[in-house]
Formats: C-alpha cells, sequence, structure tokens
C-alpha cells in the first residue's frame, strides 16, 4: 500500500514533507493557507508524526486554530482562525453550512452525465480504522455535487462542492460512484491507487463571510495536477 495518501493512523508515520505552506490570505482574525500533498493537517499522537499545518502555523502565529482540515494527500485551501472567538464564528458558518468548497479532482473512467449529485450516506467503519462505510443504516446523510470539467485521455476531470462535511466524502464518494479517485490508497478500484503518485484531490475555492465584517471572501488556489 502506498502511503503517499494514507491517513493518519496509530501506526502510520508520515514521511517527511518537504513543500512549503504558501499563505493566500492573512488579516488579524483569520489565515486561509495552502496546504501541500502529504503534510497532515494536526500532529499526530506518534511523535514521528509531529510536522503538521497546524505546528509549523503555531510557531509564527501562536495563537492559530484549525477550523476545519484537509486529508493528509489532500492539498489545496484550509481556514485557520487566530482567536477562539473568531474560530467559533467560523465553525458557525461550517455547522450552518453557508461555507462553500470547490474541490478539483481526477477520476478513473470517463463520466457519462456531465453533471449531478452523489447521495450516499455514511458511518465509520469501526472493524477497519480509518475507513469509512457507505451504510444506509448507521450513515449519516452525505450530499456531493459534481461537475465534469473535461475528459483527460481515459479518465475524468470534474469539481466537486461537497453539500455535507463528513470524513472522506468525496472519497469514498468517487468509488461508490464507480470512479474512484486517482491515487486514493483507500477507496479504490482496477488500479486506481497505482495511476497517480499522490491523491488527486485539491481544494480550489473556498468561500465564507468574514466574521468580524461580514463580507464575503472567495480565496482560489490553482490545481497542481
Amino acid at each position: 500500500m502506498s502511503t503517499a495518501t494514507h491517513n493518519s493512523g496509530d501506526d502510520f508515520i508520515a514521511p517527511p514533507c518537504d513543500e512549503q505552506i504558501d499563505v493566500v490570505y492573512e488579516d488579524a482574525q483569520l489565515l486561509v493557507i495552502n496546504k501541500p500533498s502529504g503534510l497532515l493537517s494536526l500532529s499526530g499522537k506518534n511523535p514521528a508524526n509531529k510536522d503538521s499545518v497546524h505546528h509549523r502555523m503555531v510557531q509564527s502565529h501562536p495563537t492559530a486554530l484549525m477550523v476545519h482540515r484537509l486529508d493528509f494527500g489532500t492539498s489545496g485551501l484550509l481556514l485557520l482562525a487566530l482567536n477562539k472567538s473568531v474560530n467559533a464564528q467560523l465553525c458557525a458558518q461550517f455547522q450552518a453550512r453557508t461555507v462553500t468548497k470547490t474541490y478539483i479532482a481526477l477520476l478513473q473512467g470517463h463520466l457519462h452525465e456531465p453533471a449531478g449529485v452523489i447521495d450516499y450516506p455514511i458511518a465509520k467503519d469501526k472493524s477497519h480504522f480509518p475507513y469509512q462505510k457507505i451504510c444506509s443504516l448507521s450513515g449519516k446523510p452525505a450530499q456531493s455535487r459534481y461537475q465534469l470539467l473535461q475528459h483527460e485521455g481515459k479518465n475524468s476531470r470534474v469539481a466537486f462542492e461537497p453539500m455535507t462535511g463528513r470524513t472522506h466524502q468525496l472519497r469514498i464518494h468517487s468509488r461508490e460512484f464507480g470512479h474512484p479517485i486517482l491515487g486514493c490508497d483507500l477507496y479504490h478500484a482496477h488500479g486506481s491507487q497505482h495511476q497517480a503518485a499522490r491523491l488527486l484531490l485539491h481544494a480550489s475555492e473556498l468561500a465564507f463571510d468574514h466574521p468580524l465584517t461580514g463580507q464575503r471572501l472567495h480565496l482560489r488556489s490553482p490545481c497542481p495536477f
């Protein structure tokens, strides 16, 4: 199993990440950064997994708090608050689903429908950490809106807008939909995990209301693949 896109379980040791974090937006209240693939959002329990977005950012911004996370293999936009009050306000926006996120992904195979919604309930797979599973009985509602951007060889480039925020949602939805994300070692089919050196999933756009001014901020990060 490739470790390039593995999620951080207790026995997982993340390989060193030499890529730097780029700050996309900064003011006195919050930060939006561009996370490289192969970097944890938060440090793991294992001391060998100390390096993370949060660990790096508190060196220069000691009060930084993670508002949300991205999977280890996912790159792109991440939001951090610089005080507890702002963190609470931004978390409330996520809970109210007023934050919009767009991801770019490269999927195995050709999508035949140009757009649609993937709707499968997701539950923790307690017997296989850190996997999630599709389960109509115990799963929580999960919907992912997609739009086909173009076919690339035998694959499809799509834009995803997750309508809910379940763990691994886009990864397991893509696999269940019949078109796994290339490079995903957790949710794959027909060798899709070996078709890329990293998880080909990038958080390309993030929009939210500034907690002090109320201004709608819309940040973008070019897709690196």
